[in-house]
């Protein structure tokens, strides 16, 4: 092993160049540095990419960027006519996005692929939508999503829109893995594609295209009137999301929208939220003051590439609080449902799709509607996939709805991933609707917990970094594994390991725990981090009792993760 990272290392320094050259030769004294950093190479899967920006075959960087393009670009002139081989580019505000969208859509055009790129940042949505559009074989979106600045990553689709399948990720990987990093990696630069027209700019009119559809999910008729006069604060947490959540909010009629300020523009170093993701109330906390200072009745928040999206409301003790991912996608499967079973649009098969670790309040709510629940594995692909099912049967029409609780919401099927354009511009009008009826979301949240019975979802995350960090998560996996009585004073009832592809489902690395009184703990580790996730879920007679059986639980947990 040491032999092997140390001369990979050499080779760097010997064809390497710019910064990547210089954060080499600062390493060369730093043993546990360059391990680190060339130990293996950047894992590629069905998320595509991701890690730290740096020097290394561990890295996000301009060679392991074109590598992983060559591969892409091997893997689509292996599939598909040479009429079908086109691909579709997006960046975000990270650092070196645009770069290295650039590196990429140099190699797809040196293959003898035709290039369409975005003018500038674009949320991950608006990839998705551009595939379809466009009649494209693949593309790609350089994005870390929610992952503090020192991330970047790479993520790829498949012709229908959707991140690509475990099936595809294993072919990709392998072209990949036939090429040398420096010598079979073709090249133009990106300024000569341009003016050669092999690679070309996506029109605004795609983008219009998209907003019209984020538009069209409307559940109000066109006959019907609330005031939309809401004090919203906005934060795009320095992404992508400005430009199209606030088109989409004010062309329908939602203009009393304050932006914060230090975080309306695209910023890679996210300087005053150093993790941004709306999934946790760090992020949100600028945002919770703008709403205190203009006394705004609705918070919300989009990560960097805009695919997530979190708010807060005001209590009624005129206090800003949070609304989990779970909790919003409940009060927007509801609000659907009801809307269009008021409007006369409900299909005749109704389906509403979510992931194994979401809430499962959901499917009580899908089922007082008549609305079928489909389960599927962590993931908003997997998501995209059921769509795509539906659509392939002629029954697109029946997908109505799908979340996941990391505050992924979907109500259409004109993309196959989630959409926080789509989340922001639903959230506000479903605001605004029972607003306009005296009813906050809070009050609509309790109604529902009255109705279902109260549930508490919670996610924990541990992380392990490094090579050794891989190991111990492997060992933790394996100790899951072999059974847990219980967890807390929660007696285990039942385990389904979906690493034996349980229910259908494709293969995974997931444990679920199915507890005594309807309570459940699922372990899986991270695609995209080096961490592992536990979510918890509590089903109580109320608030205070479902946290304190959740405090216990968790506290059981962790005696595994030593």
């Amino acid at each position: 092993m040491e032999k092997n990272y140390k001369k990979e290392y050499l080779r760097w320094i010997e064809n390497t160049e710019g910064d990547v050259l210089t954060e080499l030769k600062d390493i060369e004294s730093d043993e546990s540095r360059i391990e680190d950093a060339f130990y293996r190479d950047l894992a590629f899967g069905t998320g595509g990419l991701r890690g730290v920006i740096g020097a290394g075959t561990n890295r996000m960087n301009i060679y392991t960027v074109a590598k992983a393009s060559q591969g892409l670009a091997d893997y689509v002139n292996a599939h598909f006519p040479e009429s079908k081989r086109k691909i579709a580019v997006a960046y975000d505000s990270r650092i070196k996005s645009d770069l290295f969208a650039k590196v990429a859509s140099g190699v797809f055009a040196a293959n003898g692929i035709e290039v369409y790129i975005y003018p500038e940042l674009m949320p991950t949505p608006c990839l998705s939508f551009a595939v379809r559009a466009l009649g494209c074989s693949s593309g790609i979106v350089i994005t870390a999503s929610h992952n503090p600045s020192k991330y970047n990553g790479y993520k790829v689709y498949g012709a229908d829109g959707c991140q690509i399948t475990t099936e595809a990720a294993e072919e990709i990987l392998g072209e990949i893995e036939k090429l040398d990093i420096f010598t079979d990696v073709k090249k133009i630069d990106f300024a000569d594609g341009i003016e050669k027209g092999i690679i070309k700019y996506i029109s605004d009119d795609v983008y219009t295209a998209f907003t019209n559809e984020v538009k069209g999910q409307s559940m109000l008729r066109a006959c019907e009137k609330i005031d939309k006069n809401v004090a919203i604060v906005y934060s795009p947490l320095n992404g992508t999301g400005l430009k199209p959540v606030t088109r989409a909010l004010r062309e329908s009629g939602f203009t009393n929208i304050t932006v914060v300020k230090e975080q309306e523009m695209p910023d890679g170093n996210f300087p005053t939220c150093p993790y941004p993701n709306p999934e946790i109330k760090e992020a949100l906390a600028l945002g919770m003051e703008y709403a205190k200072k203009y006394n705004a009745d609705l918070l919300l928040a989009t990560d960097p590439d805009c695919d997530r999206v979190g708010i807060a409301v005001k209590n009624s003790e005129g206090e800003h609080v949070l609304i989990t991912g779970n909790e919003v996608g409940m009060l927007l499967l509801d609000y659907i449902c009801s809307r269009r079973i008021a409007n006369g649009t409900m299909p005749d098969d109704p389906v509403m799709v979510k992931t194994i670790v979401t809430i499962d309040m959901a499917e009580r709510i899908a089922a007082h509607y008549g609305v079928r629940t489909v389960n599927v594995l962590t993931g908003f692909k997997f998501i995209g996939e059921q769509i795509g099912m539906l659509e392939e049967k002629g029954h697109a029409d029946s997908y109505i709805f799908g979340f996941e609780e990391s505050y992924g919401y979907l109500s259409g099927s004109y993309v196959r991933d989630k959409d926080a354009v789509n989340g922001a511009f639903l959230i506000c009008e479903m605001f605004a609707y029972y607003a306009d009826k005296g009813m906050s979301l809070i009050d609509k949240l309790n109604e529902l917990y009255a109705e279902y019975g109260y549930c508490l979802n919670t996610l924990h995350s541990y992380e392990f970094e490094g090579s050794a960090g891989m190991a111990k998560m492997q060992e933790i996996m394996g100790k899951f594994r072999m059974g847990v009585s219980g967890f807390g004073e929660k007696k285990t009832e039942r385990l389904l390991d979906y690493s034996l592809g349980l229910d259908g489902l494709p293969k995974s690395d997931v444990l679920k725990f199915l507890l005594a009184d309807n309570c459940s703990v699922v372990v899986r580790p991270s695609g995209t981090e080096p961490k592992i996730k536990t979510y918890i879920s509590v089903s109580a007679e109320n608030k205070s009792e479902a946290e304190k059986i959740e405090e216990s639980i968790s506290r059981s947990i962790e005696v595994f993760l030593k």
